[in-house]
């Protein structure tokens, strides 16, 4: 079994498929069949998400192994991350959905309780099989989620965490990584210029644009913790001599590059699966890149002030 589909229902987990069976028992066949040190990853999705409604459901688009042809050119996590190709020691993926629609408020308000299930989640993989690594990725307020769990769970319950796009505010990040569970954990918080009117949205809408969030990093470094800005002129060079080839700067706006763009999924299957190679100290050395500005994507660099020509503003709605 390559991926369980898992969701959260008022803290509570429930199987996406009822016809599959009870989630602890789905876990339990799983995990028994994997061999010794096989990863375990669980996947989180963003805003606008919902997997009790079948043409928003996160389980027919990103976190399947094969999106409907519904949503067009869609990417799989799951395939990218490495997972249904059907090799014993590919481990085990876990889509995990809550619900992130309606407004932003709602959401924002929706995802640490859907971070209480999260914490479930992980406690009872770590209960079925103690030893077993537990990893995340994450989108936009599935970031949220992620960092919300951190302070329920023990410390080493999560091992390593890529926050795509993150959507949280700095100092609930920094009080989430200073929990057990935060100061264990290896972080990856991936940030692109292309994100910086969503950034600024969620500030304005969810903290009067008093407080920043996470695409300009957290503000005191951390040795677990490693900030990377994917659409920095920088990054592909760098990138490069890691043995990444991931494509350079795109879109002037875009909330979903950070797992759309090509090659990042290699970067990202190193920092869970390859941990001696990627380490949050050795990213940090080799990059050495501080984070570009904000707005330096999109102010023109030989013409006077103003967006430049033809911007188009996409809607807040998943992308493929």
């Amino acid at each position: 079994m390559a991926l369980v589909q898992v969701n959260v229902q008022e803290a509570s987990l429930v199987p996406a498929d009822a016809a599959a069976g009870p989630v602890e028992m789905q876990l339990a066949a799983a995990l028994a069949a994997l061999r010794p040190g096989a990863p375990v990853v669980v996947m989180i999705h963003g805003f606008r998400f919902s997997p009790s409604v079948d043409r928003h459901s996160p389980h027919r688009h990103i976190l399947s192994l094969d999106p409907s042809p519904d949503f067009g050119k869609a990417v799989s996590w799951p395939r990218h991350l490495g997972f249904g190709r059907g090799e014993p020691s590919e481990g085990l993926a876990i889509a995990f959905g809550w619900e992130a629609r309606g407004t932003i408020w709602r959401a924002w308000q929706a995802a640490p309780r859907a971070g209480a299930g999260l914490a479930a989640l992980v406690a009872l993989i770590r209960r079925l099989d103690p030893q077993r690594p537990v990893d995340v990725v994450a989108h936009s307020l599935g970031a949220r989620v992620v960092l919300a769990a951190l302070p329920l769970l023990n410390a080493g319950d999560i091992g390593r965490a890529v926050l795509l796009a993150a959507a949280e505010l700095q100092a609930t990040a920094a009080a989430a990584m200073d929990s057990p569970a935060g100061r264990a954990a290896e972080v990856m918080n991936v940030t692109t210029r292309e994100n910086d009117l969503f950034d600024f949205g969620l500030e304005l809408l969810v903290a009067g644009g008093v407080r920043r969030g996470l695409g300009h990093g957290l503000p005191q470094p951390r040795a677990n913790w490693v900030d990377l800005q994917l659409d920095h002129e920088g990054a592909p060079e760098a990138l490069a001599g890691l043995g990444f080839r991931i494509t350079g700067p795109g879109a002037y706006i875009c909330h979903w590059s950070a797992y759309r763009r090509p090659g990042v999924f290699a970067l990202y299957r190193a920092f869970l699966f390859d941990r001696g190679a990627t380490t949050p100290a050795r990213l940090r050395a080799a990059l050495a890149l501080p984070l570009a500005p904000r707005w330096s994507r999109l102010l023109p660099r030989r013409r006077g002030l103003g967006l430049p020509v033809g911007l188009r503003l996409p809607w807040l709605r998943p992308q493929a």
